[in-house]
C-alpha cells in the first residue's frame, strides 16, 4: 500500500486522466444498463412449477391464453361505434408491436361489441413464452399501450400477474430516480458538516458517482451474457452510494488525522493508504463475501441482484484506494478544513456548544465528548451490555412471528392503473386470469384409457368445488399426460391463491384417484410464486451459515484473534434481528400505517430477509474493521487492553458515527419511495446500520472488550504461526515499533 501510494503520488495526473477516460467510455453503456434486464429469473429448478412449464412448452405447444390480458373500459355507458373501433384499433396496434404476444382469433370484434354495449372488454392475449419470461413481454406492451391514458372515450388497462410485475418494475425505476436525486444532496450536506471543506466533501461524492456509473456499465455488459434482474439497478445504487462514500470517508479522515499530527501530505497519503486503505480493502472483501452468500440460493434474480451489489462494492474499493489518493495529491491541503464553509460551521458550534476551534484547521487531539463517553461505558461494562442487549432483544421479539409473501398488487397505490386493470378484469370474468395448471403424467397410457380419463375428470370436478376456484377448463390431452387449467378467484400472488396451491399439493391431489395412476404436479404463476417463497425461505440457514463462517475467517485473519470475530458475528446478528423485528411491526402488523406513507401488506416481501441479511452483515463489518483495527493499533503500541479500547474508540467514534449517519441517510431515502418492498429494504438496512453503529459499536463492543481483557487477543500459537501477518493499522509514527515521527514545523 505504501508503494502504491508513492506511485499514485508521482503519476496522479495520469491516474486521474485514465479514470476520466474510463468514466467517459462507461457513460453510454451505463445509460443503457436497463435495456436487456429482465423481469424473469424467478424459476425454481427442480420445482413442480418448472416441471409443469416445461411440459406445457414441449407437449402443449407452449401457448398460454389469458396470462396477460388487455382491459378496455368505456368512458361512459354510451359510446359510439367509431370510439369503440378506435379503442380496439389502439389495442391491436400495440399488441402487434410486441413479437411474443398475439390476439386470439375474433378477439377484436368481441371487444368492440362489448364496448358498444357499454361493457368492459377483457381481451386475453396469447403467448408461447414460459411463465418466467412473460413479464418482459408485458413491459414491452406497457410502453406501447400506455395503460390508464384515455383516448377516444376508451381507457386501456392491463391485467394478469406478468402485467403486475411489469408495472412494479416501472414504478421501482421511478422511485430509484427520485431516491438518487434526494440522496446525493443529503449526503453532500452531511459531508460538508463533517469535513468543513468543499474540496473534502466533494471527494466522497465524486467516488460514489464514479462507482455507480462504472457499475452500470458492467451491469450492461453482464446482461449481454446472462440473465440479470431489473432490480439489480436498485441494489447497485442503494449499496453503491453509501459504500463508496463510507470508504472514501475512512481514508480521507485518516489522511487529515496524519496531517494534523504533523506529517507531510505525501507521508499522510502513504500512512492513510497503508492503514485505513488496507482496512477498506478487507472490509470491502467482507461485504462482497456476505453478498456472495445469496448465491447459495439457486434463484437467478436474487443472484443477479447480489452480483450487481458485489460489483459496486468492488468499484468502491478500487476508487477509494486508487482514485482517491490521486485526487488528494492534486488537491493537497485544500482537503483540510478552512474557508467560508468552515467559518459557518464554527459559528454554529460556538452558538450551540460554546466550543471554539482554531479557524482554518481541524482540531488537534481527540474530541472531549468521545473521551467522556468511552470512560463512562467502560466504567460500567455490565450495565452497558445489559441495557444495550435488552433494547436489541426487545426489538427483535416480533421476528418470531415473521411471515413472508410476494404480493405484487399490494405494492401499488389503490388508484394505480395496474390495480384498476386487475380489479376490472376480476369483476368482469370472476377470476384472476392466471390459471393454476395441474399436470398429470401417466406411467402407462393416456386419456384414451377410460380409467385415466375417469380419474382426471374426478380431479377436475374436485377443483371446481374448491371455494378459491372460479372455473375449470376441460382437461386437455397430451403425449402420455393430461392438463387441467383452473382459474382462481384471487390474484396469483394473493394469500387465497397461495393457500389454494398448498391445498392442492398437500390434500386434494394426494387424496385423489389420479394420484394413484399418475405423477401429478401443480404449476402456473401462483405455483411459481409459492415455490420461490419456499426456496428462498428454506435457504436462509445456508445463507446465514455461509456469511457467518466466511466473515469469521476474514476477521480472524485481520485481527489475529478468535474471540473478537466471534463477538462481532454475534453482535451483528443482534442488530439484524432487531431490524427484522422493526420490519414485522411496520409492514406486517401495521403499527405505523399512514405515517410517511407506510401501509402494511400483512407479510414481509420474500426477498427482503436474505437481502437485508447479506447487505447489513457486510456493511456492519466496515465499522467493525475500522474500529477494531484502531483498537489493535493502540494495543500493539502499549499492550494495555483498557487503554487501547478507550483510545481506539475515542479516535474512531466520530468517523464511524459520520459514516453511519451517511449510510443511514442513504437507505432512509428509499423509505420515502412508493414501493413497499423497496421501503422494507430501506428501513431494514437503515435501522440495522444505525443500531450497529450506536448500540453495538459504541456501547456493546467497548463494554465487552473491557470485560474480556487480554482474552480479546487470544489466538492459539499453532494458528498464530500459520496466519499471515497483514500489519493492519501498525504503531503510530514516533511510538515503539513505529516509524520515526515526522518533524513539526
Amino acid at each position: 500500500m505504501e508503494r502504491l501510494a508513492g506511485v499514485l503520488a508521482r503519476r496522479r495526473w495520469l491516474i486521474v486522466a485514465v479514470w476520466a477516460v474510463v468514466l467517459v467510455a462507461a457513460l453510454p453503456l451505463a445509460a443503457r444498463q436497463t435495456e436487456d434486464l429482465t423481469g424473469g429469473g424467478f424459476a425454481v429448478p427442480g420445482s413442480q412449477s418448472e416441471e409443469v412449464d416445461e411440459a406445457i412448452e414441449s407437449e402443449y405447444g407452449g401457448t398460454s391464453d389469458g396470462a396477460i390480458s388487455v382491459v378496455l373500459q368505456p368512458a361512459s355507458p354510451q359510446i359510439d361505434s367509431g370510439q369503440a373501433a378506435a379503442g380496439v384499433e389502439r389495442m391491436t396496434v400495440a399488441v402487434a408491436e410486441v413479437p411474443d404476444l398475439t390476439l386470439p382469433s375474433g378477439a377484436d370484434s368481441e371487444a368492440q361489441g362489448a364496448l358498444e354495449a357499454g361493457d368492459v372488454a377483457v381481451v386475453p392475449l396469447r403467448t408461447d413464452l414460459p411463465t418466467d419470461q412473460q413479464t418482459d413481454a408485458a413491459s414491452d406492451l406497457r410502453e406501447e399501450l400506455s395503460p390508464g391514458d384515455e383516448a377516444d372515450g376508451v381507457t386501456p388497462y392491463m391485467a394478469g400477474q406478468p402485467a403486475s410485475w411489469a408495472g412494479l418494475q416501472e414504478l421501482s425505476k421511478e422511485d430509484l430516480e427520485k431516491a438518487e436525486a434526494t440522496g446525493f444532496p443529503i449526503v453532500a450536506l452531511i459531508l460538508l458538516a463533517v469535513f468543513g471543506s468543499l474540496a473534502a466533501a466533494s471527494l466522497p461524492l465524486v467516488l460514489g458517482f464514479v462507482s455507480v456509473i462504472l457499475t452500470g456499465a458492467v451491469i450492461y455488459l453482464l446482461s449481454q451474457q446472462m440473465e440479470m434482474s431489473v432490480f439489480v439497478t436498485n441494489m447497485a445504487s442503494m449499496v453503491g452510494i453509501g459504500v463508496a462514500v463510507d470508504y472514501s470517508l475512512f481514508i480521507l479522515s485518516r489522511f487529515r488525522e496524519e496531517v494534523r499530527a504533523g506529517a507531510t501530505a505525501a507521508e499522510a497519503r502513504g500512512e492513510a493508504l497503508a492503514t485505513s486503505g488496507l482496512a477498506v480493502a478487507f472490509s470491502g472483501l467482507a461485504v462482497i463475501i456476505s453478498l456472495a452468500g445469496l448465491w447459495m440460493v439457486d434463484n437467478q434474480s436474487l443472484r443477479s441482484m447480489a452480483l450487481g451489489a458485489m460489483v459496486v462494492v468492488a468499484m468502491a474499493i478500487l476508487t477509494a484506494i486508487v482514485l482517491l489518493p490521486a485526487l488528494i495529491g492534486i488537491l493537497g491541503y485544500r482537503v483540510e478544513a478552512g474557508g467560508r464553509v468552515w467559518s459557518v460551521i464554527l459559528f454554529v458550534r460556538r452558538t450551540f456548544t460554546a466550543r471554539r476551534r482554531r479557524p482554518g484547521s481541524t482540531s488537534a487531539g481527540t474530541p472531549a465528548f468521545w473521551e467522556r463517553w468511552t470512560t463512562r461505558v467502560m466504567a460500567r461494562p455490565w450495565l452497558s451490555i445489559g441495557a444495550s442487549a435488552a433494547i436489541l432483544l426487545t426489538l427483535a421479539i416480533p421476528v418470531l412471528s415473521i411471515e413472508t409473501g410476494t404480493g405484487a398488487l399490494d405494492q401499488f397505490p389503490d388508484d394505480h392503473d395496474v390495480v384498476v386493470g386487475n380489479d376490472l378484469a376480476a369483476e368482469a370474468t370472476g377470476g384472476s386470469g392466471n390459471p393454476v395448471n395441474v399436470l398429470a403424467q401417466f406411467g402407462d397410457g393416456t386419456l384414451e384409457n377410460p380409467a385415466n380419463a375417469r380419474a382426471t375428470d374426478e380431479l377436475a370436478a374436485a377443483l371446481a368445488r374448491d371455494p378459491a376456484v372460479a372455473s375449470v377448463a376441460d382437461p386437455e390431452a397430451g403425449d402420455g399426460s393430461a392438463l387441467i387449467a383452473a382459474t382462481p378467484k384471487g390474484a396469483s400472488d394473493s394469500d387465497e391463491t397461495s393457500e389454494l396451491v398448498d391445498r392442492l399439493r398437500d390434500e386434494t391431489i394426494p387424496r385423489s384417484a389420479l394420484a394413484q395412476r399418475a405423477d401429478v404436479a401443480v404449476g402456473g404463476e401462483a405455483a411459481r410464486i409459492v415455490d420461490v417463497r419456499d426456496q428462498i425461505w428454506g435457504s436462509m440457514w445456508r445463507i446465514l451459515a455461509f456469511i457467518l463462517g466466511f466473515s469469521f475467517l476474514v476477521l480472524m485473519v485481520m485481527l489475529r484473534s478468535l474471540l473478537l470475530p466471534l463477538k462481532a458475528v454475534l453482535m451483528n446478528l443482534l442488530s439484524i434481528g432487531a431490524a427484522y423485528g422493526v420490519l414485522v411491526v411496520v409492514f406486517q402488523w401495521g403499527w405505523l400505517d399512514g405515517f410517511l406513507g407506510f401501509e402494511s401488506t400483512g407479510a414481509i416481501d420474500t426477498l427482503t430477509p436474505p437481502l437485508i441479511l447479506a447487505i447489513v452483515f457486510g456493511l456492519s463489518m466496515d465499522y467493525e474493521v475500522f474500529l477494531l483495527s484502531r483498537i489493535r493499533e493502540r494495543y500493539e503500541v502499549h499492550g494495555d487492553n483498557r487503554r487501547a479500547v478507550a483510545e481506539g474508540l475515542a479516535s474512531s467514534a466520530r468517523t464511524i458515527s459520520s459514516a453511519a449517519l451517511i449510510m443511514t441517510s442513504v437507505f432512509a431515502v428509499f423509505v420515502l419511495t412508493g414501493v413497499p418492498s423497496i421501503k422494507e429494504i430501506g428501513l431494514g438496512t437503515a435501522v440495522a446500520v444505525a443500531l450497529g453503529a450506536t448500540l453495538v459499536r459504541l456501547i456493546l463492543v467497548p463494554a465487552a472488550m473491557q470485560l474480556m481483557g487480554r482474552w480479546n487477543w487470544w489466538l492459539p500459537g499453532w494458528l498464530d504461526r500459520r496466519l499471515p501477518d497483514l500489519g493492519f493499522e501498525g504503531p503510530a509514527p514516533g511510538e515503539p515499533g513505529g516509524k520515526p515521527a515526522p518533524a513539526r514545523a
